[in-house]
């Protein structure tokens, strides 16, 4: 059964590196697709290497298209928490620099409405004793990133498992989430 593509719908995170961020997305009954791009700044057009150097003030991120009907805005947040570290406004594990800030950027003004529901009840859990360091921002225009970026855990695996593993992630995830809930 083919899905109308009116019926799908987009979200946008940003969680430091993309390429971390996709795997967790694409393993989601009812995600359709996931781009890693760029968003939140002020050049057309940038490049990698110009996010990198963080000159553009784009994040890195990932733009998720989902069928509502089968996965909700906030499951797709839930999936968004759980794979960041929500206290670091400075980057993402070892990725540091405004170019890898976490940030939800909404579609609409539903997914604010959300996207801030979401924050504050991640707040009154408790769960993080800093204060959370989240943007919370309308979309305004998403940059797909060069074709290497796109999937990269699948097309380089062992350097995906080698700098994901490096990185910090997935300690601070098992920390943060492992038998928390």
């Amino acid at each position: 059964m083919s899905v109308d593509s009116k019926t799908l719908a987009k979200a946008t995170f940003a969680g430091g590196c993309f390429w971390c961020m996709q795997p967790p997305f694409d393993n989601l009954e009812g995600v359709t697709s996931t781009i890693p791009g760029y968003t939140g700044g002020h050049k057309e057009n940038p490049t990698y290497e110009e996010v990198c150097n963080g000159t553009t003030g784009h994040t890195e991120a990932l733009q998720v298209t989902f069928n509502p009907q089968k996965v909700s805005y906030p499951q797709l947040l839930d999936v968004f928490w759980r794979n960041i570290n929500p206290a670091d406004p400075d980057g993402q594990f070892v990725d540091r620099g405004s170019q890898y800030r976490p940030a939800i950027f909404y579609h609409n003004q539903e997914q604010q409405q959300l996207a801030e529901k979401s924050q504050e009840d991640l707040v009154a859990s408790g769960r993080f004793k800093s204060p959370l360091a989240i943007e919370i921002v309308p979309l305004e225009t998403f940059y797909p990133a060069e074709d290497y970026h796109h999937a990269y855990y699948q097309k380089s695996p062992v350097q995906y498992k080698a700098y994901r593993y490096n990185s910090g992630r997935d300690q601070f995830l098992k920390k943060f989430w492992e038998h928390k809930d």
